[in-house]
This record gives structure tokens, sequence and C-alpha cells, in this order.
């Protein structure tokens, strides 16, 4: 069994056969960790995954049901880190994933330059506000806020905790499409693979995954888009296997 603390729940994670801990007042994940999840490139047998801003441990969690490789996530807020422990420890995932309780800034520090062959991230989306402008609940404030981390601290740590020749995964909103790309040119993330989320057919793209490799050619595909949400406001088929699998 799992403790759980005030409102938190422990919920099934979609398609895979794992449980997760959250709460609705603190953190519970949302479709852009499932999809980065998704998209990222993963090693299958072995190698060093490290996930920033990793919340609840979400990506974690989904990302070890696609690759043997070690996994560790990094978190800053000591109530989510404690989420994402119980969650790992829950689905006696202890031996594959490490999780850290710290700032994602110090990493290269703890964790050394160049050991990892995958970064993901899916990070705070909005540039720090005033107090008055953020939400009043400080752990969602401080996930969506850059309080404690800018754009360019996720791309530049990134670029320096992976290997040459490895791989870096974001998700994003496409608004600061242009900021990512030039910010992996500049930390020499050399941007490989682009797809746009859409809520709707029709609609602007409100999500983008970009996939970098650190010293990689130019070399840019725009992959085919992804819509979220048929007319009648039912997933796509597309979106139904990503969350739930296969059906039968």
């Amino acid at each position: 069994m799992v403790k759980l603390l005030g409102d938190e729940r422990l919920d099934y994670l979609l398609a895979e056969n794992l449980r997760i801990v959250q709460s609705p007042s603190v953190f519970a994940f949302s479709l852009d960790a499932v999809l980065l999840s998704k998209f990222a490139y993963l090693p299958i047998q072995k190698g060093k995954v490290l996930d920033l801003c990793t919340g609840n441990g979400v990506i974690p969690l989904l990302l070890s049901t696609r690759t043997k490789a070690e996994i560790t996530g990094v978190e800053i807020q000591e109530r989510l880190y404690d989420m994402a422990t119980r969650s790992i420890a829950y689905n006696g995932l202890e031996g594959q994933i490490r999780l850290i309780h710290g700032d994602l800034k110090d990493m290269p520090a703890v964790l050394g330059y160049g050991k990892f062959d995958v970064v993901t991230c899916n990070p705070p989306y909005f540039p720090s506000q005033t107090k008055t402008i953020q939400n009043e609940n400080e752990h969602l404030a401080i996930a969506r806020h850059e309080i404690y981390c800018t754009l360019e601290d996720v791309v530049r740590v990134s670029s320096q905790m992976l290997k040459q020749g490895g791989k870096a995964a974001f998700v994003h909103r496409p608004g600061r499409l242009v900021d990512l790309i030039t910010l992996m040119k500049k930390y020499r993330l050399e941007p490989k693979r682009l797809r746009l989320v859409y809520p709707k057919a029709g609609k602007e793209a409100n999500t983008i995954l970009m996939e970098g490799i650190k010293d990689g050619k130019p070399d840019l595909k725009i992959l085919p888009p992804l819509v979220v949400y048929k007319e009648n406001n039912e997933y796509t088929e597309e979106v139904e296997e990503i969350l739930y699998g296969k059906k039968n």
C-alpha cells in the first residue's frame, strides 16, 4: 500500500499497468507529459535517461514502460518529489528509476557533464510574472511559471548533461518555438524533429513537441500534425491509443 496525504489519490496511469500519486491542489499530470513520453526517443535495452522538472514522476514512470535504461528524475519541490518517490516505490521501480530532490541547475555538478543518452523536460511554460498574476497555489505556480528555472536554464542544462549525439526532447507552447530553437542552437542542440499538436482540426496549434541532437547536423523534420479531439469532443484515434492503448 501507499500512504496518501491530504487530498491525494492513487490513479491508474492510463494504458500502463501503473499507479501514480496525484493531488488536485498540488500536482496532477497533463496530456503534455504523456505526449512527451511517447514522442521522445529512447534506447530500448540500456543507457541513461534524465527527466528534468519531473513533477510527480509521471514521465519517468511512462518512460519505464518503453525502455530498460536507467532513468533519473529531478524535481525541486519537496512535496512533488515526495509524491514521485511514493509512486516509484508503489510500482516497484526503485531499481530502474532514481529521483533527486534538487535544482536542475545544479545537476551538471551533481551528476556529471555528458553522462546521459536522453534528456526529457516538460518545463514551466510561462515567464515569471508578478505574484498577483501567478496562480495563487504555490505548487502550481512553480510548475507553470519560470520561478526557479527559465527556458534557457532548461536548454543549457540539457545540453550539459547529454553525451555528444545524445537527444533532448521538450514539450512547450507554440509562442515559445522561436525562443526554443534559438536557445537550442545556442547550446549545441540541433533541432531535428518537430511536431505540432492541435486541440481540433482547423484550430491553431497549442502545443509543440521538439527533439534535438547534441552537435547534430542541421536537418529539421516537421512531423504530421497531432489532433487531440474530434468534432464531437471525443479523442481522436491516435490520442486514444496514446492514452489507453490499442483496442482489441
